[in-house]
C-alpha cells in the first residue's frame, strides 16, 4: 500500500543529506558551500512548508498534527493494535519540532555574522553587527538542537524496528508492505502541484540569495 508520495520522500533524503553537509562544510571552514547549503535548505523547508497543506494526505499537517490526547491515546495501544499509514500522533510532533528547529537554523544563519565581520549570511546587511553574532549564536544552538532531534528520530526507528515495524523501507519507496487491510491509502498530491510549490520555493530562495531586495534605488 502507498503510504508517501514522491515530492515527501524526495524532500526527506535531501534534508537528510543536507544536514550533514552543511555541518561538513561549517566544521573544514568551506563557507562558499556552507552558504548554497544553506540556500538550499531554504527552498526545501519552504518547499515542505506549503507542501503541508496541499501535498499528500499523508504530508499534510492537518492529517498527523493531533491533540496531546490523541498522542497519549497512541501510547496506550496495545502492539497488536492495527496498523496506519503516515505518521503516528507521536512522529507528528517529532516532524514538527524538527521542521521548527531547522527553520530557526536556517532562518539565523541568514542573518549571522561571523567574529570578524567577514563571512555572513545574505541577509545581514539588514541588521547590526551584535544582532548578526546572536543570530550566528542562536544558529549554532539550533544545530544541537537539531543534532539531539535527530538522535530522537534514530532511537525511535530502532525502538519500532524491535518491535516489528519498518520504517525506513517505506520511506525509500513510498509503500509499506505492513499496513492492514482497511488502512487509510494516500491520496497524492499531484504532478502540478508539486511543480507549482517548488517554483515558488525556487523563487523564494532565489530573491533571498540576492539579498531579498524590495525595489527602488
Amino acid at each position: 500500500m502507498k503510504v508517501w508520495d514522491l515530492p515527501t520522500r524526495l524532500f526527506h533524503w535531501s534534508i537528510v543529506l543536507l544536514v550533514g553537509f552543511s555541518w561538513w562544510s561549517a566544521e573544514t571552514g568551506q563557507m562558499d558551500w556552507h552558504y548554497k547549503s544553506g540556500l538550499t535548505a531554504l527552498i526545501l523547508l519552504v518547499f515542505r512548508i506549503l507542501w503541508g497543506f496541499v501535498g499528500g494526505s499523508t504530508a499534510r499537517f492537518a492529517q498527523f498534527l493531533k491533540s496531546p490526547m490523541a498522542a497519549a491515546a497512541y501510547l496506550r495501544r496495545p502492539k497488536d493494535a492495527p496498523k496506519q499509514g503516515g505518521h503516528n500522533p507521536l512522529g507528528g510532533y517529532s516532524v514538527i519540532a524538527m521542521l521548527l528547529a531547522l527553520i530557526v537554523q536556517v532562518g539565523t544563519g541568514l542573518f549571522a555574522v561571523d567574529i570578524d565581520g567577514i563571512e555572513s549570511g545574505p541577509l545581514s546587511y539588514l541588521v547590526d553587527f551584535d544582532q548578526g553574532r546572536v543570530a550566528a549564536e542562536v544558529h549554532h544552538l539550533a544545530f544541537t538542537v537539531v543534532q539531539i532531534l535527530v538522535v530522537l528520530h534514530l532511537v525511535a526507528i530502532a525502538y519500532y524496528r524491535l518491535r516489528g515495524r519498518r520504517l525506513i523501507v517505506p520511506m525509500i519507496t513510498g509503500r509499506d508492505r505492513q499496513l492492514t487491510s482497511g488502512a487509510e491509502v494516500l491520496t497524492g498530491g499531484g504532478a502540478l502541484r508539486a511543480v507549482i510549490v517548488l517554483a515558488i520555493a525556487l523563487g523564494l530562495g532565489w530573491w533571498v540569495s540576492l539579498g531579498a531586495p524590495l525595489g527602488g534605488s
